[in-house]
Order: C-alpha cells, then sequence, then structure tokens
C-alpha cells in the first residue's frame, strides 16, 4: 500500500479535547479510526480512547498481515470497544458509563471497508466528487430518511424537527450500540478519504468539504476546513478533529506522513494510536509535536526493517 496521511485536532471552546483519533497498519492492511467522547456522561477522553486502543489491539492481532473478513471485524472490533467501556465503569463503580461515538476505516486490497456508531463521519471524495459519506445515528437524519421514503410514497412529512446533537445509538449506552458498515469500494489513485468529528460537519458544509478535498492537497485542505469550522462555530466551538488519507496519491511529503509498506516485514505492525493504559491512568491529549513525533518514530522503525531485510 501507499498512502498519505494528515491529521489534526483542535479543543474550540471546549474546557478538555475529548476527541481522539490514530491509525495502525502493517504490509498489506491499514486501520484508521477517530473517536469522540460524548459531553453529559463522564470521561469522555477516556471513552474514545479506550475505543481505539480496542481497536488498534484487535487489529494487532488479527492482521497477519491481512484481515480476512474486514467488515466482520470492524463490526467486532467496535462492539468490543463498547463492552470494554461497560467493564471500565463498573470496575469503577461509576453511576454512568463513559460514551463515544466511532468511525473507522480499513483499507486493504485496493479496497475502503468503513463502520460507525454515531455522528463522527467518513467522507470519500474522488477528484470534485463526494462518493460516499457515512449516515450520522441521530434523530434528525432519521427523520430525514423517512421524510425522503414518505415522499416517495406520498406521506406527508412530520413538520416536527429534532435536535441534531440527540443520538440514539453510541458506544457505552445501555442497549447493544447499532453499527452500521460498508464496503468493499474499490479505490482508484488520489482518493481522498476523511474521517471527522461533527465539530467539523456542525459549522461546514459537505459541499464545502467536497470542494476543499476535491481541489487541495489534504496537507492543505484539512487545516483549512478546521480552522473554516472554529471560525464559523466561535467561541462555543466544539471539539474539532480531522483524519485524512490520500490514497496513492500525490502528496508534498514534506508537510504530510507518506506511507509505503511494501518494505514491511509479514509481522511489523505500526501504530499512532497509544498503547494501553496502566490501572488508573487517565489517557492524556497528544499535541500536534507529539503526532508528528509518533510519526517519525514509526517510519524509522519501518526504515530499520527494510535495512535488516535488504
Amino acid at each position: 500500500m501507499r498512502f498519505s496521511v494528515y491529521q489534526v485536532s483542535r479543543k474550540g471552546g471546549r474546557a478538555k479535547n475529548e476527541d481522539r483519533m490514530g491509525y495502525c497498519y502493517t504490509r498489506h492492511a491499514g486501520l484508521f479510526a477517530l473517536a469522540d467522547g460524548m459531553g453529559g456522561h463522564p470521561e469522555g477522553e477516556v471513552a474514545s480512547q479506550l475505543a481505539l486502543q480496542t481497536l488498534s489491539a484487535m487489529f494487532q492481532r488479527d492482521a497477519k498481515p491481512t484481515l480476512k473478513d474486514p467488515l466482520r471485524f470492524l463490526h467486532d472490533a467496535i462492539l468490543a470497544g463498547h463492552h470494554a467501556l461497560l467493564r471500565y465503569a463498573t470496575d469503577r463503580g461509576l453511576l454512568d458509563t463513559p460514551r463515544s461515538t466511532i468511525v473507522a476505516c480499513v483499507l486493504q486490497g485496493q479496497a475502503a471497508y468503513w463502520a460507525h456508531c454515531g455522528d463522527s463521519r467518513l467522507y470519500l471524495v474522488r477528484g470534485d466528487k463526494l462518493v460516499a459519506r457515512t449516515r450520522d445515528h441521530s434523530y434528525t437524519e432519521l427523520q430525514e430518511a423517512m421524510t425522503q421514503a414518505g415522499a416517495q410514497a406520498g406521506v406527508v412529512p412530520n413538520p416536527h424537527q429534532f435536535n441534531r446533537n440527540v443520538l440514539f445509538t453510541c458506544l457505552g449506552s445501555p442497549g447493544k450500540p447499532v453499527v452500521d458498515t460498508a464496503g468493499p469500494l474499490l479505490l482508484q489513485p488520489g482518493d481522498k478519504l476523511m474521517l471527522c468529528s461533527d465539530g467539523l460537519w456542525s459549522s461546514v458544509s459537505d459541499p464545502m468539504i467536497t470542494e476543499v478535498l476535491g481541489e487541495r492537497p489534504i496537507s492543505d485542505a484539512v487545516p483549512e476546513l478546521a480552522e473554516r469550522a472554529l471560525r464559523k462555530a466561535g467561541a462555543r466551538s466544539d471539539n474539532v478533529t480531522v483524519l485524512a488519507v490520500d490514497w496513492e496519491g500525490a502528496e508534498d511529503t514534506a508537510t504530510t506522513a507518506a506511507v509505503s509498506t511494501r518494505a514491511l516485514g509479514e509481522e511489523v505492525f505500526a501504530s499512532t494510536i497509544q498503547a494501553s493504559l496502566a490501572p488508573g491512568e487517565v489517557p492524556a491529549e497528544m499535541d500536534e509535536a507529539e503526532i508528528d513525533r509518533s510519526i517519525r518514530e514509526i517510519n524509522e522503525a519501518i526504515r530499520r526493517s527494510s535495512l535488516k531485510r535488504s
């Protein structure tokens, strides 16, 4: 595989950043994920971190170096993250369980597979076209889908509008989460996939996201979209987190994490997702410098592995 990655996370107007993102890969498969800890419930930053750690650990276990069934993996790994949150709350005697949304994508064999729970989104842009976008697990999007179906059947829609922030499923909820999966979708060189939290898409429209991603390299498009979201939302901005991937595109390697896995050994695993926490430890926020350092360390490990093999 060959891809470029650019990621950014901004706290916005919130007291802390409860979003988490990261990616990991083997020689023939890559996992990209983003989680948004939910306000109104305890320890949102723990919820998002545990969800990503669970995904990463299962990917390392199952990708040898490919996943037998990427969609089944995504579904099962997301549910495993849900159960990890339930155990976390039980072990600590919490009255409420930490909760999180999640969106994750596997790239393998020239194809993309993805899954999500909640309202963190995935966008796939090809040229100037929006090829795919996840549908939020919110009452607003549910109502829109019902309205469209009703219009086709000649039914007058209900004028009542739900609050877009109200989700009907998430990780850590009392009931079993709804996990939607999609794929495989064959990729073309230059395709761009973007994972983001609702802090971005709630302030920047789908047409604008498509336009900016289509016209610019991800190293320009991602920070531009994040800044637009922050400016529009103002002092009350939510956390804004974005992770974008350019599949076999011509990215500027000086400003992006350009990755070629062809030189990797069959057993090599690389990840920007933090390792498991010690008992009672709270996940620390990763700033841009820490993310960049993690990427450099991964690339150096790949270089050393390649030298040993040559």
